[in-house]
């Protein structure tokens, strides 16, 4: 009999690449979409559910009976999901929780101990993917002094004028609060927090062709809000997290936030907020259009270890390249789309100790097994070593 998987959030980009995979290549797994419109579930040829997260009652009943739940919700509904998840006894796999929402989910590890069920945070690309790289380009290192992670891409399809004014990789209203909250660094083996693309703190960093050299800001991101303790045994004393937005971008986002746009409260007399009519023009923008064929959209997840091996310092970098043919045809958003799925498989068959409780993908995830499947899906992981030099912030 096939195990119920239910992607919460499945009628969203991220949760339809997640529903594609099982589908695809989980023949023992059984994809469920459930979402307040589980509209999108017959043309993905799976079975729909609607359900709001909020109600734990129809969540639970949601839930019952499934092997796991992947939450492909934004951010602020993950403890809603985790909650669903440990009542109806069953995993939990989520994208991220912006680094203080994962610390709050990390106080539930009681209730998924007593549930004998894992919930796994943070397993999409940023974080997910990078958190596995950090552990993968650590192996063989005595001690483990900076983490550094990085996202770089670029799109060479499509032209500046090209679309809406403001496009989205991924869940805007996520991805607005990276530009408004300070981001946390941790530096000197103390956590800090600085502001959203803090100049002092910008890199430039070369990647593989096509993207190459891209300047790299700081955004608030969960990967600092675990790898720390990860390595606390190796005395690590640094870990950060930055990414590259295409020309114009965060000078636009920017904007909007000097003019108040991004602020979530509720104007007085209103009674609605400007975020949420930013997010509903947002919305009505039209999708770019298909300018090169399947687009040239071209990622790289990148994660720079620095430490010392056999009392020599050495500088380790392990990437994972995602283009337009990753996913077959999917492009660089199945390095988000497909990792939760992956994490489900490697649960369901044995690959990944089902250890109860509360867990970030550095801690469980099996490396060789799921780079492996990255592989399979059109990613490419290299790793390569050097003598070790530093990062300057410029």
């Amino acid at each position: 009999m096939r195990r119920r998987v239910v992607v919460l959030g499945g009628a969203g980009a991220m949760g339809r690449i997640t529903l594609g995979d099982l589908r695809d290549t989980a023949p023992d797994l059984e994809p469920v979409l459930a979402d307040r419109d589980p509209g999108p579930a017959r043309a993905l040829g799976v079975e729909g559910r609607r359900v709001d997260v909020t109600d734990a009652r129809a969540l639970r009943r949601t839930l019952s009976g499934a092997f796991a739940a992947i939450a492909s919700l934004p951010y602020r509904f993950n403890l809603d999901a985790m909650r669903g998840a440990a009542a109806a006894r069953v995993h939990h796999v989520d994208l991220g929780g912006l680094f203080h929402v994962t610390r709050e989910q990390r106080r539930l590890a009681r209730a998924f101990r007593e549930a004998g069920r894992v919930a796994l945070l943070g397993m999409g690309s940023a974080p997910g993917v990078l958190n596995v790289l950090a552990v993968r380009a650590a192996e063989g290192l005595e001690r483990v002094r900076e983490v550094h992670c990085m996202v770089g891409a670029v799109d060479r399809g499509r032209r500046p004028d090209d679309g809406p004014p403001l496009g989205f990789g991924y869940s805007p209203d996520t991805l607005l609060d990276e530009f408004l909250l300070d981001a946390a660094v941790f530096r000197g083996g103390k956590m800090t927090m600085v502001p959203p693309l803090d100049p002092g703190e910008r890199v430039r960093a070369r990647f593989p062709a096509p993207i190459g050299e891209q300047a790299l800001d700081v955004t608030l991101h969960s990967e600092v809000a675990t790898l720390p303790a990860a390595f606390a045994d190796r005395g690590v004393r640094e870990v950060t997290f930055r990414q590259a937005f295409e020309g114009g971008f965060a000078e636009r986002l920017q904007l909007l936030r000097r003019l108040g746009l991004l602020d979530a409260r509720p104007l007085p007399g209103l009674g609605v907020s400007p975020r949420q009519v930013l997010l509903e023009l947002l919305a009505r923008q039209a999708r770019p259009p298909a300018t090169n064929g399947a687009g040239e959209r071209h990622e790289v997840l990148r994660v720079v270890v620095r430490g010392r091996r056999e009392g020599r310092a050495v500088e380790v970098t392990a990437d994972c390249l995602a283009g337009p043919d990753a996913g077959g045809g999917v492009g660089p958003d199945i390095d988000t789309g497909a990792p939760p799925s992956i994490a489900v498989q490697l649960l369901a068959s044995g690959e990944m100790e089902a250890r109860p409780g509360v867990w970030a993908p550095e801690e469980v995830v099996p490396v060789r097994p799921f780079l492996r499947e990255l592989e399979r899906r059109g990613m490419r992981v290299r790793v390569r070593r050097r003598a070790r030099t530093p990062v300057r912030a410029r």
